[in-house]
Order: C-alpha cells, then structure tokens, then sequence
C-alpha cells in the first residue's frame, strides 16, 4: 500500500510544487495516511480543502484500503 500511496502523492505533487508548496508522506497506520505539508501549503488557509478535496479524494479514490489523509507537522 505504501508504494502505491507514494505513486499517487508523485503524481499530485507538480500541482502542489506549481504554487509553491509540497506535500510529503509521512506514514501509513490503519488506513489512515499522514503526510506533511511544506513549502506555502504549509501556513496556507485553504491547505484543509487541498488536503481533503485533492490529496485524499484522490488516494480514496486510486488506492483500496485508504480511509483518510492527515496533515501532520
């Protein structure tokens, strides 16, 4: 599952890196996937929205077993 996570989170990271941020896999427990947000994401407001509605709509969506993203520092 792990690979295939990072596989998704490649593939969304050149929107992420377009406007100045990153977003980086921190671990996986339970379903649930823990990434860390850098660069402008990190102190943005709309960060909750990229995280729920990008990163964790895709990775439901591409990768059995994912239950939720988290953003942790």
């Amino acid at each position: 599952m792990k690979e295939k996570v990072q596989e998704i989170i490649n593939k969304i990271r050149p929107n992420l890196q377009a406007d100045g941020g990153d977003v980086e896999l921190v671990e996986i427990e339970d379903g649930v996937v823990k990434v860390r947000l850098r660069g402008a994401c990190a102190g943005c407001p709309m960060s909750q929205m990229t995280l729920k509605n990008m990163i964790e709509r895709v990775l439901k969506k591409e990768v059995p077993g994912v239950k939720s993203v988290e953003s942790v520092q």
